[in-house]
This record gives C-alpha cells, structure tokens and sequence, in this order.
C-alpha cells in the first residue's frame, strides 16, 4: 500500500515563502515522475509542478515559473516545492501525486492560503 503524506502548508502573507514536502511510504523501489497540483475552491484541480525520477528538466507552470521550484530527494522518496513571492491567488489545497510502477496515486491534501 503506497501513502503519499505532504507537509508544510499554512497561513501566508502576500510575497513570504513556503515550503511543501511529501514523502512516499510502502513498497517502492523507484517513483517515475512526483508532482504537486493544486485546487483553489470552485476551480478544477490543475498541475503546478513536476519532476522526474532523474530530475531534470522539470515542468512549471506558466504561472509560478521564476517563483516556486520543485526538487526531490529520491532516497527518501520524497518531493518538495519551494514557493517564494506568494501571491493571494495561489491560495489552494496542494496535493502531492505519484507515477508509481504505472499507478497514480495522490496525498490527502496541504492547504495553502496567502493573505493580502
């Protein structure tokens, strides 16, 4: 049974910093590609980051390139995103997710909320 646990979210204000961790537990050897998505309420669940087990190169959206990076430590199976600048509107839960031997599997969720 694979569990994706994340880390790290709270209350922020407008230009501070966070930093969100998940870690896979269970059998697992290898994780092909972790990610971070991100819901703000009443708006569908979309892809903020992501990395592959080799690291490079990874993909950010548009929208928080040159302010959130992602990285991962692969011995501890874990993922972390970087957020600096925060801006009220990425103001969401954060869910972790995992491409593991061909499965998907997702964290239960960090809430994330940037004051003005």
């Amino acid at each position: 049974q694979v569990q994706l646990v994340e880390s790290g979210g709270g209350l922020v204000q407008t230009g501070g910093s966070l930093r969100l961790s998940c870690t896979a537990s269970g059998s697992i050897s290898s994780i092909e590609t972790m990610s971070w998505y991100r819901q703000a309420p009443g708006e569908e669940r979309e892809l903020v980051a992501s990395i592959t087990e080799g690291g490079y190169p990874p993909f950010l959206d548009f929208s928080v390139k040159g302010r959130f990076t992602i990285s991962r430590d692969n011995a501890k199976n874990t993922v972390f995103l970087q957020m600096n600048s925060l801006k009220p509107e990425d103001t969401a839960v954060y869910y972790c997710h995992a491409l593991i031997y061909g499965n998907y599997y997702w964290g239960q969720g960090t809430q994330v909320t940037v004051s003005s």
